[in-house]
């Protein structure tokens, strides 16, 4: 199975709208980058607390990868009209 196939099914079966499920694959020198949009409802479900699910899915990909000897990385794109403020460089280095 390649990585693409195994990351759409995982993340079909973690949210509740499956079928807005889309992955999609591009490949360079660098190695094979996998695009991720979900339904925006179910964006919580796919970083999970702390980004743990988003680094278990990075994680299997990093391991499928290797038997396709391949770096594969995951992109979680942005759903579209997501109301999410957008983060300033204070508040990702913690100042106030």
């Amino acid at each position: 199975m390649k990585s693409k196939d195994i990351l759409q099914t995982v993340v079909e079966a973690l949210v509740e709208n499956p079928h807005a499920v889309n992955v999609t694959e591009s490949a360079d020198d660098m190695g094979i980058l996998l695009a991720l949009d979900v339904h925006p409802d179910d964006m919580g479900k796919v970083i999970g607390r702390a980004g743990a699910t988003a680094k278990a899915l990075r994680t299997i990909l990093r391991v499928v990868g290797m038997t396709e000897n391949a770096r594969v990385s995951l992109k979680i794109n942005e759903p579209e009209g997501s109301t999410r403020p957008a983060r300033s460089d204070k508040d990702i280095l913690g100042e106030e």
